[in-house]
Parts: C-alpha cells; structure tokens; sequence
C-alpha cells in the first residue's frame, strides 16, 4: 500500500512541478484513456494531471502542450471536456440531485451553519470572519459551553476547503460541527469536551473557488483573483506568510500555475482572514482538512529539514492514525509535510512556525489518483467523517489534557497567548 501511495505522491509532485514550469490556462480540455496497466505504467511515468479512473477509463487534464506528450507516449484518447468539465461523471453518484449533490454548495453550507447557531444557541456561535474577492463570507463556528465569553479554556481550530475541487473537506468539519452539538445532551464525554474546549470550526476557506467548481469547472484548485495576466486563481495554500516564495519549487511565481502563490505574503482575502482569526485567539492544536492521499502530515512542508518539535508531531500524528484505522480499515500514513512535495507558504507551516503550535494537514481518502482522486461519492461522506472522528476527538482532548497541566494555560517554549480579540458574531 505504501508503495502505491509513494507513487501516487511521486505522480502528483511531478504534475505540480510541470504546473508551476508551464501555463495552464484554465478551464483545460478533460481526456479519457484506456485504463489498462500497460497505459497506467506510461502514465506514472509522465508528468500528466491525472484526475480519477471510473468505468475502465483514466480521465485526465491536458494543459497546453499535453496533447503531444500523450500523444508520444501512444496513447489513444477520447475528448471528454463536454461530459466533465462542469459535473461530475457518474462515479460520484449524485442521488441528492443538483450539481454538486449531497455535497454542500456555499449557500447550502451557510444555512446549515445558521441552523446550527439557532438551534443550539447555548453551546454555539457563528462568526463574520471577512469577505472574500467576490463578496461571500468566510464564516467560523465556535462551540463551548458558553460560546459567547472568551473563557480560559484551550481552543482548537478545524479548517477545511482551502482547494475548491477538494469538495469532501467541507464535509467533515461540518460534520464534527453536527455531532458535538447534536450529542451534547446525549452523551456526557461530548458534554465535558465542549464545557472545558472551546472548538473553531471554519468549514468552507475559499468558497469562491468552490462555487466555481461546483457551476463552471469542476477541476479548479484556487480562488478567483483576476491576475495581472488575465489568468485567475492564487492557491491559498502557498500564500501564507513562513517561508513564502522561500523557492519556486514548493510554489510558483507564475500566475497561470496552479501552485501560483500571489503577489505577496497574504495577499489574498481568505489567507488573511485566516491570519486573523489565528491570531486573535489562543489555539493550541490546528487541522487543516485536504483531499486526497490518505496521509496525515506536519511540519516542515517547505524544507526536508526536521521541525523543532518533530518528535512530539509525529507521535500525534501516529497516534492519529492508529484511532482512524479501526474503523474502517482505511490506513493514514503519518510522515512530514515534505515527505509529499515541497511546498512553501502552506498553512501547517504558517500555524507552526509562526504561533509554535502542533498544526496537522490530513489527506482525506482516496489513497490515490487511480482510486478516484478528488472524486468522492455521497457515500464516501458518512464514512470518512466517521473514521475520522476518533482522531478529531483526540485532538480536543491532547488540547485539553495538556491545558490542564499547565496549571494556568501557560505554553512554555512557545510564543506568548495573544490577546483574544473580538469578533463579528451573528446576532
């Protein structure tokens, strides 16, 4: 299994790397190979955007100057950019209807949220955190016993949707958001993880780059800015503010990548308001939910070289992955960020480096490319929350186990508590 993965990995940086050295304008044509090994084995070998294998089919995405490669690989290719480009095909199972199905769109997103906030009021609060490019709010929803005080409580933050295709990482913030509150009263463990935690659930960080994946292009990666060269898009997961730009391997200064990290440190909206939120509140441990890989990763992303506290990551993470494997059989590979590709500007290093806490990136399934790749069917939904669930659990009780030895929530060797700000709370 972990050679496949290795491959799988292998496959995707060399697609990055030919991203970031090219100019993907996007939306690209969407092609179809035979699946057959002798085609799967070419294809490992190439540098080609592999998206999923359904129906005894590889579907793939040509950026300009593909065609050849393919072509030299002899390969014969369907043309498929009519049937894929703005739904997904059947393998996803789209029973609920509509175009993205059981999964949630913006809008559909934000009514929940504000279901949620009205029916569990004493033990949930919706926060405004910002706007994005396109007007939409990024919202966050903080769940404790008494959401609306800043209480000397340790706070853990859950992030998902950073890349707009990665759709099933809306889901299972959103779902730990629905079980903490919905078995609040039912069951008293849950009861005393959220008396003494305070959860940040921010489910949806670019909701533009969703809404334009779901309507338009269901491949899409980043956020809609409008680049200076008429290309769109910056990968909100280059453009935090450690180690950014620190090479063009980890990321791209080409605005037609689609690893393009932006003009500058947190230059995009959905970065910022993320920067904001860490910086007004006291987290002591962050998740940020990606697809797919079936990893769980932690610093350093942007160098090879060990983090200071690479010990005590790696034992979370394997600790992780251990309460994840049980129940469905599924195996998380716990390994640092780096150990993936290299990247700079990322979230996990940001969070790490700049606040010194554990900060976790989980791959959610499939393992690889072949398997499906960022497509997930309705099903996929329920059972990746649950298995999941153990090691989000574990997470809010290692926050709280360690806050309570620390007597008065002191973080020794780690930067000093900011002060926690105020936030536009719903009314």
């Amino acid at each position: 299994m972990i050679t496949v993965r290795r491959a799988a990995a292998a496959l995707i940086a060399s697609a990055l790397g030919f991203l970031a050295s090219t100019t993907p304008l996007v939306p690209q044509d969407i092609v179809s190979v035979r699946a057959t090994e002798e085609n799967k084995a070419k294809l490992a070998r190439s540098p080609l955007d592999l998206l999923m294998e359904w129906d005894h089919k590889l579907y793939l995405v040509l950026a300009p100057g593909d065609v050849s490669r393919l072509q030299s690989l002899g390969i014969p290719f369907a043309l498929e950019t009519g049937r894929l480009a703005v739904s997904p095909p059947p393998s996803a199972a789209l029973s609920q209807g509509g175009l993205n199905g059981a999964y949630h769109s913006y809008a559909e997103l934000e009514r929940e949220l504000l279901d949620i906030a009205r029916d569990y009021p004493a033990i949930a609060k919706l926060f405004r955190l910002g706007t994005t490019l396109e007007g939409r709010t990024i919202y966050a929803l903080k769940i404790s016993d008494r959401p609306e005080l800043n209480e000397d409580e340790p706070e853990v933050l859950f992030l998902g949707c950073h890349h707009a295709r990665e759709w099933i990482t809306v889901e299972v913030p959103l779902l730990l958001a629905r079980y903490l509150t919905g078995e609040y009263d039912r069951d008293e463990n849950v009861r005393n993880r959220v008396d003494s935690a305070e959860v940040w659930i921010v489910p949806l960080v670019n909701p533009d780059g969703l809404e334009y994946s779901i309507q338009t292009y269901r491949w899409w990666r980043k956020n809609r800015r409008l680049n200076d060269d008429g290309s769109y898009g910056v990968d909100l997961n280059r453009n935090y503010g450690y180690q950014w730009g620190a090479d063009d391997e980890g990321s791209s200064p080409a605005p037609v990548s689609d690893v393009f990290r932006g003009r500058e440190p947190f230059s995009e909206p959905e970065t910022s308001i993320v920067r904001g939120l860490c910086e007004s509140r006291d987290f002591r441990v962050a998740v940020s939910y990606h697809n797919f890989s079936q990893i769980i990763l932690y610093a350093w992303g942007w160098t090879r070289r060990p983090s200071p506290n690479a010990a005590e990551y790696a034992a979370m993470a394997a600790r992780m992955a251990d309460l994840i494997r049980p129940v469905n059989g599924r195996d998380y590979t716990p390994e640092p960020a780096c150990s993936l590709y290299l990247t700079n500007g990322d979230t996990v290093d940001y969070i790490t480096g700049t606040l010194g806490i554990p900060a976790i990136t989980i791959e959610l399934p499939p393992l690889d490319i072949v398997h499906g790749g960022f497509m997930n069917a309705e099903s996929d939904i329920s059972s990746v929350f649950a298995e999941n669930l153990p090691a989000m659990l574990y997470l809010i009780d290692d926050a709280r186990q360690k806050f309570a030895a620390s007597g008065d929530g002191e973080r020794p060797g780690r930067p000093a508590k900011p002060k926690k700000g105020k936030l536009d709370a719903l009314k």
